[in-house]
């Protein structure tokens, strides 16, 4: 699909044709597009990322922990290996994290890992939210004293913003 696509015609397409457009809105999760499709028309984009995230407060939390833990790490295995979707290898990349020194990609390595360690998924942080690396760093370092139920709410809230930005950059606002 073009990167600006009219909801109006978001709202046309037969059921396979919206999952596939909106299917990678919400990291490798096809599933979220498949619960609202039935929903549509949408009267605008809010309209349409209420219904996603309804779908997604709704889900069991085994779904919910599934698509947290079906999105990249932050400078992680996929940025190194040239892995990441478009969506989130262009919000890596606006921050420069798939280009790091090798004491910046050890540092997120190492984030990673006692991150991964400890909540058993990778640390989601809504880029957009951030205008640099060292914000992202603050943040990544903050959370990782948090606790599990901590984390995992912040963890979908993160989710939020970014397939909110997602949709708006797909749809305009």
């Amino acid at each position: 699909m073009p990167t600006r696509v009219p909801l109006s015609e978001i709202n046309a397409l037969s059921a396979g044709q919206f999952i596939a457009a909106l299917g990678n809105v919400f990291e490798h999760s096809p599933w979220i597009a498949e619960r609202v499709v039935d929903k549509r028309p949408f009267v605008d984009v809010a309209a349409l990322h209420a219904a996603m995230t309804g779908a997604l407060s709704a889900a069991s939390p085994a779904e919910q922990l599934a698509l947290i833990r079906a999105h990249p790490e932050l400078a992680g295995r996929e940025a190194v290996e040239g892995s990441l979707t478009v969506d989130s290898g262009s919000e890596q990349g606006r921050l420069g994290l798939i280009a790091l020194s090798r004491a910046e990609f050890q540092c997120m390595a190492d984030l990673n890992k006692r991150y991964r360690e400890r909540f058993g998924f990778p640390c989601i942080i809504a880029l957009a939210l951030h205008a640099d690396r060292e914000s992202v760093l603050r943040t990544f370092e903050s959370r990782l004293k948090n606790d599990q139920e901590q984390e995992l709410a912040n963890a979908l809230e993160q989710i939020g913003h970014i397939t909110r930005a997602r949709l708006e950059k797909m749809l305009g606002n």
